[in-house]
């Protein structure tokens, strides 16, 4: 004779709906997402592109509101994108917001990653100074104590704005910090100069630093690249919710192109305790929908090739790496189709000229 309990647990079951079935056996899925940067302070928030905004807007997890099996626990690294390159080796990242270099890197030594987006693409590096320094130009910086993070999407465009003047690493005393590390050292003159983004505008809006050089307005291939990437073999066994999350950052994306929305974006980015006028000034004299664009086009693609190249050429890496089935924009256009966002991003060919209106 069965237990009284052990007959009404029986009968419980046999009478569930098939829904309730379901939820009683699925088992939680966590997605595991991460940043190749920190707040100021480690406050958890990013910001500057519209993966971050994704996620300080609460996207993500309204995109998955229906699977109450999932849950996402986001990280953010104050090592960059070498740190972000590490928990992908050690299987404990599914989804990543990271620059270039990194990524070609990573996939240099073996990480099966996939590229589903664009997010933080076009972006702009500048180089920093002293307020009392005499240096005037990239290439005063021969003999110099120059700080580069190095390993990160900076330290290729560096690369790049140093050839394009005739000089290399070599030429100087170069000095790996990472963003506090940097800011810290120019603001007491224990550095000549430093190769940056975000942080060094901060500097300068406090009148600690000023600005020789930026590659806003130079030649477009000394740009930082950044995207949203993810490990491919969540996304092989997870599929639905793979299309989840880049259907949503598509959402923010969206949003966050629009001009009405600019103070918007930068007040959200300032979350991450940069204050807004620092973004403000580093997207200055660029149209949200360029810089906010999540779309794989064939500058985008061009871009992550030439990296490859020159990241060799350039002794950041040792073997040839190709970005041959390293893009897959299946989830992105099918978001597009779904949104009927096919036509809102302008799209630029690979000698980065637009294609239709901007």
């Amino acid at each position: 004779m069965l237990h009284r309990r052990t007959l009404m647990a029986a009968l419980a079951g046999a009478t569930a709906s098939p829904a309730v079935l379901r939820a009683q056996s699925a088992k939680p899925v966590v997605i595991r997402f991460g940043f190749a940067n920190v707040g100021v302070d480690n406050r958890q928030f990013s910001g500057g592109n519209a993966i971050a905004v994704a996620h300080a807007e609460g996207y993500f997890d309204r995109e998955l509101a229906d699977r109450p099996d999932v849950r996402i626990e986001y990280s953010f690294f104050k090592g960059a994108g070498p740190a972000v390159n590490e928990a992908f080796a050690n299987g404990q990242l599914d989804f990543a917001s990271q620059g270039d270099l990194p990524q070609v890197v990573g996939r240099a030594n073996g990480l099966k990653t996939r590229q589903l987006a664009a997010g933080g693409a076009h972006a702009p590096m500048y180089l920093a100074v002293p307020l009392n320094s005499e240096l005037r130009s990239v290439k005063d910086l021969k003999g110099r104590k120059v700080a580069i993070f190095r390993g990160t999407n900076n330290h290729l465009a560096a690369v790049k704005v140093l050839a394009a003047s005739g000089l290399s690493e070599r030429d100087f005393q170069g000095i790996n910090m990472d963003e506090a590390s940097t800011n810290a050292a120019l603001a007491t003159g224990n550095i000549d100069a430093a190769f940056g983004n975000l942080g060094l505008l901060l500097l300068e809006s406090q009148g600690l630093v000023k600005i020789i050089y930026t590659t806003k307005g130079d030649n477009s291939a000394f740009e930082r690249q950044g995207t949203l990437i993810a490990n491919d073999a969540f996304v092989s066994q997870h599929p639905a919710l793979t299309q989840k999350i880049v259907t949503a950052l598509v959402k923010a994306a969206h949003w966050a192109s629009h001009e009405e929305n600019r103070e918007a974006f930068f007040e959200i980015s300032a979350r991450s305790g940069r204050p807004a006028a620092a973004y403000r000034a580093d997207f200055a004299d660029q149209k949200l929908k360029y810089r906010n664009s999540p779309l794989i086009d064939d500058y985008l693609i061009q871009q992550y090739r030439t990296q490859a190249r020159q990241a060799k050429e350039y002794g950041l890496i040792r073997r040839d790496v190709t970005v041959d089935g390293w893009f897959d924009p299946q989830f992105l256009d099918a978001a597009l189709k779904q949104l009927g966002f096919e036509n809102f991003w302008p799209r630029y060919d690979a000698d980065g000229k637009a294609q239709g209106k901007v």
